[in-house]
């Protein structure tokens, strides 16, 4: 059998951080004149590189399958709206953006977040690789390159705009199989006294609070901060400051500048952090090897909650028909003999079905409808914002689920 080598240094990799076993693609959602054709399942396992500790899964479908027609809109979280708002309030302050500045957003989804910048005059300019979306913030007047983000893409964009002062990159690290040709990227791409800040679930996080559903293999890789200093130094750029954030479970915000910056000194936020992960073991081996343990043990306790509700006669409903629902349920084998529906807000998914377990999506009126006794919320980390949501249901006694980190009734 031919050896797996990690994709940032080609070292062969050896040791698992866990296996979830077969799961389709957690983006892939089912119209109903799919349903009954059957679906492609892939093993969803995760490496780490013993040499640089990049966590990475395997590659089975290229971006370009997964992408281009994608189903996940942005603007449908009012908590991640007001978080973008507010990183847009900071940053023009901050790097003293103006009219003569040009800022660039990697994977801008629907415009979400460009938007911000239009009423302080900056130019910007969004890259998308999924054309559906990409419609969406040209509708909101931002000009977008349909296109995925690397090497030769920068060059072109050099030579069309010039190079960026500003350029973002939120929640799609993970998503980028060729790491080297991205980073790369953004060297090109970069002004000289420029910045670059990416945002992404923290690795850290991940294994602290057994986050495991966030696997799936949209995600190529899962990234520490001592991963990511080795990847950005071959590439002469450097990280001089991070931010913690409680976005998607606990993410992280780095901002990234030419290592021939001279401006912007390397702050103490990011020895904190190296420290922090250094402190838990994310430099040993031996740590990784030992997070599937807890996978497994999730994944027991949630199912033994789910067989005594339904023993008792309860219906359960899920609401959030997010990708790490479905690496959870696909994970565990939950499927409709255990959740009827899942709720949705994102009109662009409702009518299909869940991938894998075909779990049926519906609006909020299906809750109202049914009354179901337990509401399973699948994406934990917006856990707050769906309890108030969902606060009518409690004129029935409803009660809401989170598996994750751990089972827990509310």
């Amino acid at each position: 059998m031919e050896s797996i080598k990690c994709r940032f240094c080609g070292t062969e990799l050896r040791h698992i951080l866990a296996d979830l076993g077969l799961s389709p693609l957690s983006n892939e959602y089912l119209s109903p004149e799919d349903s009954t054709k059957g679906q492609y399942f892939y093993p969803l396992m995760v490496h780490v590189c013993e040499k640089c500790y990049l966590v990475q899964a395997m590659e089975f479908r290229k971006p370009e399958t997964i992408f281009t027609n994608y189903k996940y809109f942005s603007s449908f979280s009012k908590s991640w709206l007001e978080h973008c708002k507010k990183y847009v309030d900071m940053i023009v302050p901050f790097l003293n953006l103006g009219a003569n500045s040009l800022v660039t957003e990697i994977a801008c989804n629907d415009g979400y977040l460009l938007q911000y910048f239009k009423p302080y005059g900056i130019s910007v300019y969004g890259v998308e690789p999924s054309a559906n979306v990409a419609a969406e913030a040209r509708k909101r007047g931002i000009e977008v390159e349909v296109s995925f983000f690397g090497n030769d893409l920068a060059a072109e964009q050099v030579k069309m705009r010039g190079k960026s002062d500003l350029i973002i990159g939120n929640n799609v690290l993970a998503h980028v199989p060729d790491i080297n040709g991205f980073v790369e990227g953004l060297q090109i791409l970069l002004a000289g006294d420029g910045i670059v800040t990416l945002e992404f679930p923290h690795l850290l996080k991940l294994m602290q609070y057994n986050q495991f559903d966030t696997i799936y293999h949209e995600h190529f890789s899962y990234f520490s901060l001592l991963a990511l200093t080795r990847i950005f130094k071959v590439y002469s750029l450097r990280i001089f400051k991070v931010d913690e954030l409680d976005t998607h479970g606990g993410s992280i915000r780095i901002y990234v500048v030419h290592e021939s910056n001279a401006r912007r000194e390397t702050e103490a936020s990011v020895d904190i952090i190296l420290e922090n992960e250094r402190s838990f073991g994310l430099d040993d081996i031996r740590t990784y090897t030992a997070f599937e343990d807890k996978v497994i043990k999730n994944k027991i306790d949630s199912l033994k909650l789910l067989l005594k509700l339904k023993n008792n006669g309860e219906a359960i409903a899920a609401y959030g028909a997010a990708a790490k629902g479905n690496t959870f349920l696909n994970y565990c084998g939950i499927g409709k003999d255990f959740i009827d529906y899942v709720v949705d807000a994102n009109p662009h998914k409702q009518g299909f079905y869940l991938p894998g377990t075909q779990i049926p999506i519906v609006g909020k009126e299906k809750l109202s409808e049914t009354k179901p006794g337990y509401i399973v919320i699948l994406p934990w980390n917006i856990r707050d914002e769906i309890k108030t949501e969902l606060s009518f249901t409690r004129e029935w006694g409803c009660k809401l689920v989170t598996f994750i980190p751990e089972t827990q009734i509310f």
